[in-house]
């Protein structure tokens, strides 16, 4: 990593955004209070501190087992964990990462400055000994939560080590061509003449080989191309098989940020109608369309209120992007793990549940409804799926075996094991309403 900024300056920073992760805030709003020469940073360094949070905090309570003042320890924490083994070279010399950590603690606690340089310096000439002594404990060894751990290991009793493992991995940046205005071989075409090696890996999909600020895509700003992860860009394609009719009534719940939003309508013509619950989220499904020029009708409200929103007239498809722990996209959102509790899971899945049901009557018959969700856990995929086709009965209720299930992002993930990337974990049922 390297910067002209001043390294203390930057874990100050992170720092507060670590504290603010510990407090319950999500690691976007407290990167929302920082300056913006500061941001990208904070965000390269703030994450690699939740990817390592985890052994840094095991480490901390072995090496200073009272716990310091609550800006100390976040501090703390930090250079730990940026001072941890890792593949490849680390993001700095561990002279100077002590340094700065120490002259960061000058200005935030000074008192604790000595503190802070002790700890530091016997982690480094003791981190062989130190790290192995704390490496039989799971949080320490896999940087999650144990009840995290003892989920994705239940779910996933052969494949769990590993989707650990791939949410400590930095994800892919992958882009979706707007298909009205250009085709994925193009972009790449001028990506490379930008001097941005690319590749094609979906039907609108590019991977980009490194990941660049969005101002830098050629073409951004006019709509010729939109970021989207691999496996988000399946969710489309599947509500719109066979091709809807022209013009076709189609309902996206819980709609924001758009990005699935804008997709349907990039490869339709649809009246669409973008429905989400937080009017600020909202806000973002609008300037992404009109960056894209495309048209949808916004309403706020929650979808599970059908008297408030809905007109009566049935929709062809709809789009139940339902919200969920986000334990499918923990590579591109660090914090997640450390913010979700156990019980979250279940007061998600029962939210889920409740927007099925609300949205099922809905639908036309011959229409289908798409279930999304980013998540790996099976409460929020095949066991809602399966618990809903119960409620349903199944002479009102054709599964359509066209959805891949659950998705992980490991390298089999799907039709896609050719491809240089791997999409991130989610779960996509499409389901059909006979026709009389």
């Amino acid at each position: 990593m390297t910067t002209s900024l001043p390294l203390a300056r930057l874990l100050d920073r992170t720092a507060d955004a670590v504290a603010a992760v510990r407090g319950g805030r999500s690691l976007t709003a407290a990167l929302d209070e920082v300056a913006a020469e500061l941001r990208p940073g904070v965000l390269a360094l703030a994450s690699d501190v939740m990817r390592r949070l985890g052994t840094a905090l095991a480490l901390r309570a072995r090496l200073a087992p009272r716990t310091p003042p609550p800006p100390v320890d976040a501090l703390l924490l930090s250079a730990l964990a940026l001072l941890l083994p890792r593949d490849g070279a680390a993001p700095y010399a561990e002279h100077t990462l002590v340094d700065q950590a120490v002259s960061a603690a000058r200005r935030r606690t000074p008192a604790a400055a000595a503190f802070v340089n002790a700890v530091l310096r016997r982690f480094i000439r003791e981190r062989a000994v130190q790290v192995g002594a704390v490496m039989h404990q799971d949080v320490a060894a896999f940087n999650h939560p144990q009840w995290w751990i003892e989920r994705v290991r239940q779910d996933w009793p052969a494949q769990w080590r590993e989707l650990l493992a791939a949410d400590d991995r930095p994800p892919p940046m992958v882009l979706r061509v707007n298909a009205r205005r250009t085709s994925a071989d193009a972009y790449v075409q001028r990506l490379v003449a930008n001097g941005r090696p690319a590749q094609v890996v979906g039907p609108q999909a590019v991977w980009l080989a490194a990941p660049c600020p969005v101002a830098q895509l050629p073409g951004f700003a006019d709509g010729d191309v939109s970021v989207q992860d691999l496996s988000a860009q399946r969710a489309a394609p599947l509500l719109l098989r066979p091709p809807l009719r022209s013009g076709a009534r189609v309902l996206d719940a819980c709609a924001a940020p758009g990005g699935k939003t804008a997709h349907l309508l990039e490869l339709a013509e649809l009246d669409l109608t973008a429905l989400d619950v937080d009017a600020a989220r909202l806000q973002r499904v609008q300037q992404n369309l009109q960056r894209l020029q495309l048209q949808a009708r916004l309403v706020c409200d929650d979808a599970r209120a059908v008297s408030r929103w809905w007109d009566g007239v049935p929709f062809d498809a709809v789009l139940l992007d339902a919200p969920c722990s986000a334990s499918g996209v923990v590579r591109r959102h660090p914090d997640v793990r450390w913010l979700r509790r156990a019980e979250d899971v279940s007061t998600l899945a029962r939210t889920q549940a409740e927007l099925l049901d609300a949205l099922w009557p809905t639908i036309a018959a011959g229409g289908v409804l798409l279930y999304v969700t980013c998540s790996i856990f099976r409460v929020e995929g095949e066991q809602q799926i399966d618990a809903f086709l119960q409620r349903h009965g199944a002479q009102h209720v054709q599964p359509d075996g066209a959805a891949p299930g659950h998705l992980l992002p490991l390298p089999d993930n799907g039709p896609h094991r050719s491809a240089p990337v791997v999409g991130d974990g989610f779960f996509y049922a499409l389901i059909r309403k006979p026709s009389p």
